[in-house]
């Protein structure tokens, strides 16, 4: 029995709030393809897939799934699933090439023509303006290490609030920024590929910077019913036993994770924890009088990222330390948390050997229900990648998949039921893409893409998610 037919022949489903959003995500540099045509310029995660050992089987998202050239099929496959909004970001190489201050019509003109299908389609728009793809140039000058990037990521906000802001009601300023400093600066593994741990902290305080200059560029441009967001991929952290020196795990993890983004944004002000913890590590001098009025400045929507929980206990002298445990890579990660120990987790793992555990959303969801009250959240990233088997008839029965959606879509229907604010939901991801550093080999798409061919073919968890949409209710796991 299909997906669908398991649906048609549920019985229960959980219903939830009338007007609720159902999207998909990509993001730009796993999608476009195009890399080099009508100027756009080398981001730095050109030089990271073009330099050999960094990764798997040395691909590149120079073609990726060719939507560049494709997006007018993609939109039309996005309106026969009845989604009903898209979350995309936006190269800033493509329309700021050299990292430059002349605007690149043509790059412009793409994503302008991107929005007007959407909208011809009764697509709503969302759109993300970092998703891990900073110019090469500003790199070179030291990338968030150096305080002048935020600056010029404000300048480039207000540049595409000036061109789309006219029809696009959403506004997303960063995807993920833990994963551009600590993956990107200290664990290495994902562009620009730095290993320096103070450097980690300095790029933590200016992606901050920066969300807190555009938020004040944007609302200068945008119309005032616009709505102005971050996404942050929140980790559950979890200790192995109940002792003072496991909770204190959680604690330093948490510190690095979680408050160093939300306290500074919600509060205006940095964890304290975090500053002793890293000690050795930065006296954090790149922080300036006036930097927290400015990354306070309030938003309108929280995006929240999930996937898997983590676990982890105070370093017992054997086993691995400070990994990226629970999200999309591995590698010293932590600065200042290096008697940290993350441990496997036993149960179904996906193809990224991430655990499945929607209790984990669940709890997130509550915690940011309790500590952020009035602060209205959208899902923008929930998804599994797995080893999809393409069918003789060349359908691509993803039970496992589909399970995951519905467990985790369970779940967030449990957390709205008991006072979560959340208003809509995306899908991570809409097609199957390049997948960083694990290049074309993790599938995380409800639409299979065949890299050779760029065929699409919707899965059986695309199905799914279409009845979840049309319905507006996941069926009862």
């Amino acid at each position: 029995m299909t997906a669908t037919e398991q649906v048609a022949a549920s019985g229960l489903r959980l219903p939830f709030p009338p007007g609720f959003l159902w999207g998909s995500a990509t993001a730009a540099y796993q999608i476009e393809g195009g890399a080099a045509e009508d100027g756009r310029t080398p981001s730095i995660w050109d030089t990271f897939s073009h330099t050999p050992g960094r990764t798997l089987d040395g691909d590149t998202g120079d073609v990726a799934a060719d939507h560049y050239h494709r997006y007018r099929d993609d939109v039309a496959l996005m309106g026969e699933l009845g989604i009903s909004a898209y979350r995309f970001s936006t190269s800033w190489s493509r329309v700021l090439p050299n990292a430059g201050t002349t605007v690149n019509a043509a790059g412009i003109d793409f994503y302008s023509r991107l929005v007007d299908e959407l909208l011809a389609r009764s697509i709503e728009p969302v759109i993300t303006l970092y998703h891990w793809d900073l110019p090469q140039e500003l790199e070179d000058a030291g990338g968030w290490v150096n305080r002048d990037t935020a600056y010029r990521y404000a300048e480039y906000a207000t540049v595409m609030a000036e061109a789309l802001g006219d029809r696009v009601k959403t506004w997303t300023t960063f995807n993920e920024p833990w994963c551009s400093a600590f993956l990107g600066y200290t664990a290495g593994v994902h562009a620009p590929g730095r290993e320096e741990p103070a450097s980690a902290l300095a790029a933590v305080h200016h992606l901050n910077l920066a969300h807190g200059l555009a938020v004040g560029a944007l609302r200068e441009v945008l119309p005032a019913e616009a709505k102005v967001s971050i996404t942050l991929n929140l980790h559950v952290i979890r200790p192995a036993s109940d002792s003072a020196a496991d909770v204190d795990a959680v604690r330093q993890i948490d510190a690095l994770a979680n408050r160093v983004w939300l306290d500074p944004i919600f509060k205006g002000s940095y964890p304290e924890d975090v500053f002793g913890d890293t000690a050795g590590i930065t006296d954090w001098g790149f922080v300036q009088p006036g930097d927290l009025e400015i990354i306070s400045r309030p938003i309108d929507l929280l995006g929240v990222n999930y996937y898997t929980p983590t676990l982890v206990r105070a370093y017992s002298g054997e086993g691995e330390r400070s990994r990226a445990d629970g999200h999309k890579s591995g590698g010293e990660t932590w600065p200042g948390a290096s008697d940290v120990e993350f441990l496997a987790q036993e149960g179904e793992h996906t193809a990224m050997e991430w655990l499945v555990d929607p209790t984990g959303f669940y709890d997130l969801l509550m915690r940011l229900h309790r500590e952020l009250p009035g602060t209205p959240m959208m899902i923008t990233e929930n998804g599994a990648a797995y080893p999809d088997v393409v069918g003789a008839d060349g359908a691509i029965h993803d039970a496992d998949r589909t399970r995951y959606i519905q467990l985790h879509l369970a779940a967030l229907q449990q957390a709205i039921t008991d006072g979560a604010d959340v208003r809509g939901y995306f899908v991570w991801s809409l097609m199957d893409n390049f997948e960083w550093a694990y290049g074309y080999s993790k599938r995380f798409g409800v639409v299979r893409v065949d890299f050779d061919s760029q065929a699409r073919t919707v899965k059986d968890s695309g199905r799914f998610y279409a009845d979840v949409a049309r319905e507006n209710s996941v069926p009862s796991p």
